[in-house]
């Protein structure tokens, strides 16, 4: 029998392999995230796995893709379900995106902390937004949603499998390998014809919207390493003459603890592409649409934490204005040093991010009594505090990304009264909860808390 999370970490490698021979430069990614994580870990030792283990790193995946109506995310949800991920978050990006970027997202993703240490892998989830105005007209949006109502992604037995493994936990070997060929291929580029003309006229609103709309199938848009030092990649992906995108979204470089999450892409490739003429041929042409993400993780804030990520950001906005591109990442930086705390205990006292405790091996045996203050029993050597590692996304670097491997700007009627979405909207969406993350992080931090509390014989204060 194969488990859920051998389900899914097979299931990530098979993907990998699979996106790798169809966009090469991926492969590139991997390899040279792979180079800059052992020369981390020579250079920085133990300090280096801070933030989870070099096994669970090199391994680490996460996937983004877009399909078009609620039914279809129903369905992903059921595919990923049968992996053990739940959905996790909600990203509006309409409103993250200076550009026409007409979704909602959510990312589906282990929950517990111990199938996170097994395999980690999460996909970024993107649904098309027809009802909103901003993007389309009565006429469009009817075009666009009958559209959609005649395709199908996944295949029957697929999803069959998928509820299978969801409500037993495991699959035998046969049905896991059919399970895994069928999901693999669900999600490979399809060599069908694209009509040429309505892929064009949904590029005019969107360049998301049409690869999203314009086809009739859906497929990984990229598939992202993660590294501990993003910089040093960049430097040695444009080493290699791979056009990487103009900046790495996310909090700046910097000499304090990293948190939440950075990212960044080599640019989308053009990739030849079957396309129907309006006379019925079938001609050679091609499209931008996929590109090589990859990603270094933090801490996870707190709400609190998470405000003042924000309004710093807007500082950064602030004093950015007028100033050349090049200057942002060195007023980021300057920002971020004069208003957060410049090493984990400090975020950890100021509440500010996610820690779990654990009583330490060589804590004091003197045979005093340990004090009931958490600061103070880390502090003397009673319990050691670990960050929790951020496994969610940022909407505004989601929407940089996005933008910057885009062919146009696309359009957006700002005279018209946006279609609201929420997670509750979503969660009713696809019949599954969208589950808070910040309400994850806590829940790991209390249950730390609460294994101290009885391994020491007291009550925190």
């Amino acid at each position: 029998m194969i488990s859920q999370w051998q389900l899914r970490a097979a299931f990530a490698a098979r993907l990998s392999e699979m996106y790798g021979r169809e966009v090469p430069a991926y492969t590139t990614l991997v390899d040279v995230s792979r180079e800059v994580n052992e020369d981390v870990l020579r250079a920085r030792g133990a300090d280096a796995e801070r933030l989870g283990s070099i096994g669970r790193v090199t391994a680490e995946r996460h996937g983004a893709i877009r399909v078009g109506t609620p039914g279809e995310l129903a369905q992903v949800a059921r595919v990923f379900g049968a992996l053990g991920m739940r959905p996790v978050g909600f990203y509006d990006l309409r409103e993250a995106a200076a550009s026409a970027v007409p979704v909602v997202s959510t990312a589906f993703r282990p929950v517990d902390g111990e199938e996170l240490a097994r395999n980690p892998f999460r996909v970024f989830t993107s649904l098309l937004t027809p009802a909103d105005p901003r993007f389309f007209d009565d006429g469009l949006r009817s075009r666009l949603e009958t559209f959609l109502a005649s395709r199908q992604l996944f295949p029957p037995q697929l999803l069959a499998l998928a509820d299978r493994a969801e409500a037993e936990r495991e699959l035998p070997d046969e049905d896991a390998e059919r399970f895994l060929q069928l999901a693999v291929a669900a999600f490979e580029l399809s060599g069908e014809p694209v009509d040429r003309a309505w892929y064009e006229t949904l590029e005019r609103i969107s360049a998301v919207a049409a690869d999203i709309g314009g086809v009739r199938s859906t497929h990984i848009n990229h598939l992202t390493p993660r590294v501990l030092d993003i910089d040093e990649l960049y430097r040695r992906m444009t080493d290699r003459g791979i056009e990487m995108i103009d900046t790495i979204q996310g909090p700046p470089a910097w000499k304090g603890p990293d948190v939440l999450l950075r990212q960044t892409s080599f640019r989308a490739l053009a990739e030849p592409r079957a396309m129907r003429e309006p006379d019925g041929s079938v001609v050679s042409g091609a499209l931008r649409v996929r590109f090589g993400e990859v990603e270094a993780r933090g801490i996870a804030l707190t709400r609190e934490g998470r405000a003042r990520y924000d309004r710093l950001l807007t500082l950064v906005d602030q004093r950015a204005t007028g100033r050349p591109p090049a200057d942002r990442q060195e007023i980021a930086r300057s920002v971020w040093e004069e208003h957060l705390p410049g090493t984990e205990q400090e975020l950890a006292a100021q509440g500010l991010a996610y820690f779990t405790y654990h009583v330490a091996p060589d804590r004091p045996r003197d045979g005093g009594a340990p004090p009931a203050r958490l600061d103070e029993l880390v502090a003397q050597g009673w319990v050691r505090a670990e960050p929790v590692v951020y496994e969610d996304f940022l909407p505004r670097s989601a929407a940089g990304i996005f933008q910057s491997n885009l062919s146009g700007e696309g359009s957006r009627h700002h005279d018209q009264q946006g279609t609201a979405y929420d997670a509750e909207w979503l969660s009713g969406a696809i019949g599954r909860e969208v589950q808070d993350p910040f309400t994850l992080y806590a829940r790991q931090q209390d249950a730390s808390l609460a294994r101290v509390s009885e391994q020491l014989g007291l009550r925190l204060v």
